[in-house]
């Protein structure tokens, strides 16, 4: 996101905390309305964009990564880091 834009967020979670569906390829993490908040790994690898989204509410959040951090598909699951229960 580029650092002249404002956008209000709910709150700021870390990478590490978010669950990771490989299917998907999208990152999760639970909103208070209910719902998840959403990013694709895509946007992430990409850093177009570090603003997961609630589809049920209004609510964002920004997510603090690092590029290393990121699930990668030849990871080993032993050390990735993003795949949660």
């Amino acid at each position: 996101m580029a650092d002249d834009e404002e956008i209000a967020v709910y709150d700021e979670v870390e990478i590490e905390d978010m669950t990771f569906d490989e299917t998907l390829q999208i990152y999760h993490y639970p909103c208070p309305c209910g719902d998840r908040f959403e990013i694709a790994l895509a946007d992430l690898q990409d850093e177009e964009t570090d603003i997961a989204v609630c589809p049920s509410c209004s609510l964002m959040i920004r997510v603090i990564y690092d590029q290393d951090n990121l699930w990668k598909p030849d990871s080993d699951p032993a050390t990735s880091v993003p795949i949660a229960a």
